[in-house]
């Protein structure tokens, strides 16, 4: 009996997850409690008000970010066996490679919740020949009501952090699968249920989700075939095979399925055409999460499903992705000149940003490599800071056409000014902000590429890549000329909320760090980088 007795103890014991453990669960736990909660919450006998739903969202958001701090610190691995008859097993952990973004997706999923969701009323279209627009009543400023739908609205905002976290923490090809699907018809909602109402956004939501879909497909079928050939779905099997046992020439075809889906991700040119037009639709907070999370996940799963999985693939590949990186960084240049819409004039900008990390992943170098996930992070800070502004600023306006007088943001909205000055500074890369590192080590990279890369061809890309971002400056300063310069104070427009103040204030303090103290984040992924090259 006593026997008996110790071995249920032994195994309760066994089943108890360790201390570090629990910081794993605490970054994934209250987010898929949250959204359980509030998808239910509509059907309750008496529907929570805006203000408790926000709260519990936030509070949610807020959790996550503590666990995943701890994560980040503790680097816990949680390893259970999820199909045995597959040999699949449910593993998470982090390294050096994952846990910026991990980081990243929480500071960015509180300051999506944090925004208000705004339900504008309809408002009427301005034509070109109204740029001397004299409307001089103030706009009011419509914060967070009891909207229908609006504890949908908060779920679907935490599952789309929680399929983040959960693949950029997947140890397992297929659990990497299910996060990143998981994303998918959250982001759908937000776009089709809460975007832009003087817009398609039904239709923008189905170009968003076929497209995705689409890359997801052929991701999987890549993931099968890597698989298929190793005998396991272990990503860090993966990658200590480096391609053993996969033919040079399946090798190819599995990088091309791989790189083809996730290129429609990040997007890169020319499988960029969806991006502009979603975010254009999209809600503020929805906007904020698919350029600094949603894109992150194609990045992302280059350097962890197929950089270090079949790298003579990858390697065969290189100049053909460094040319298709570069032709979009001067393609979505060549855009942001022209554009009108502000949207999506930041949407062509992410175009251009994340066509750098993808040149630099293609260089096949260290510092490359680092490049890239330096780009990565600081993409997703500036992005995430520019929407918020813009976003607010397109409420305020009625619209985001910049072709109408607009009262100058320094003389009526200074909190916003300085903000928007900041994010397009820092998009422009210039020095002491995040952006530049990131641009400036592709840019170094491509000019000395791995052994094997055609080098004449890779220095040709750093040039253009430069031209690139002398491009950046052009538009950037011809957004600050349109919206912050000038004299004219009517018609006049709110300050940023308390919620935008919060959310632009950490936003940019990130943005300075890294552009002041790189090495904090290099000095993180600087040893998985190494182990990646070691290989």
């Amino acid at each position: 009996m006593t026997g008996s007795l110790r071995s249920a103890l032994d195994q309760a014991v066994g089943l108890v997850p360790d201390l570090g453990t629990w910081w794993l669960l605490l970054a994934l736990g209250p987010l898929l409690v949250g959204a359980v909660v509030l998808l239910t919450a509509d059907r309750w006998p008496s529907v929570p008000g805006h203000r408790a739903v926000h709260t519990l969202s936030l509070a949610a958001a807020a959790l996550s970010a503590v666990g995943s701090a701890g994560t980040a610190l503790h680097r816990p691995e949680l390893e259970v066996s999820w199909i045995p008859s597959l040999g699949v097993w449910l593993r998470l952990s982090a390294d050096g490679i994952s846990i910026p973004l991990v980081l990243l997706t929480a500071v960015v999923g509180v300051v999506a919740v944090l925004q208000h969701l705004h339900v504008p009323p309809p408002h009427r279209q301005v034509d070109v020949d109204e740029e001397t627009l004299d409307t001089t009543a103030p706009i009011p400023l419509l914060r967070g009501t009891d909207v229908p739908g609006l504890a949908t609205y908060h779920a679907s905002l935490l599952l789309v952090v929680l399929g983040a976290l959960v693949a950029f923490l997947a140890g397992d090809a297929l659990l990497f699968f299910v996060g990143f699907e998981l994303v998918l018809v959250p982001m759908w909602v937000l776009v089709a249920r809460w975007g832009d109402p003087g817009s398609d956004r039904e239709g923008a939501a189905l170009r968003f989700l076929l497209v995705t879909v689409l890359g997801s497909t052929l991701v999987l079928v890549g993931l099968l075939g890597v698989a298929a050939a190793t005998g396991t779905t272990d990503l860090s099997v993966w990658a200590d095979l480096r391609g053993q046992g996969i033919a040079p020439r399946t090798q190819v075809l599995l990088a091309a399925l791989l790189l083809t889906g996730l290129a429609l991700k990040v997007p890169l040119w020319p499988l960029h055409t969806w991006l502009p037009w979603v975010h254009a639709t999209a809600p503020t907070a929805g906007s904020v999460l698919l350029a600094a999370v949603l894109l992150k996940l194609g990045t992302y799963g280059m350097v962890r499903l197929v950089v270090p999985v079949v790298p003579e693939g990858f390697a065969a590949l290189a100049p053909l992705l460094g040319g298709l990186a570069v032709t979009g960084i001067l393609w979505a240049g060549l855009a942001c000149l022209v554009e009108r819409d502000l949207k999506r004039l930041i949407a062509w900008a992410s175009v251009a940003h994340l066509g750098f990390v993808v040149l630099a992943l293609a260089t096949g170098t260290e510092t490359g490599l680092q490049a890239a996930l330096f780009g990565n992070v600081a993409h997703g800070l500036i992005s995430a800071l520019l929407f918020v502004v813009v976003g607010g600023l397109k409420h305020r306006w009625g619209s985001a056409d910049l072709t109408v007088a607009r009262a100058a943001l320094r003389e009526v909205s200074p909190r916003l000014g300085a903000a928007l000055v900041l994010g397009m500074a820092a998009a422009m890369g210039l020095p002491g902000l995040a952006g530049f590192w990131g641009e400036i080590g592709a840019v170094y990279a491509a000019w000395d590429p791995a052994e094997g890369r055609p080098q004449t061809w890779f220095r040709g890309y750093a040039v253009a890549a430069a031209v690139g971002a002398v491009l950046a400056v052009a538009y950037g300063a011809r957004v600050l000329k349109e919206t912050w310069a000038g004299e004219r104070v009517e018609p006049r427009i709110p300050d940023a909320v308390l919620t935008e103040r919060l959310s632009v204030r950490l936003l940019g303090v990130l943005v300075l760090l890294l552009g002041v103290l790189p090495h904090v984040l290099l000095a993180v992924t600087a040893p998985a980088v190494e182990a990646v090259m070691a290989r």
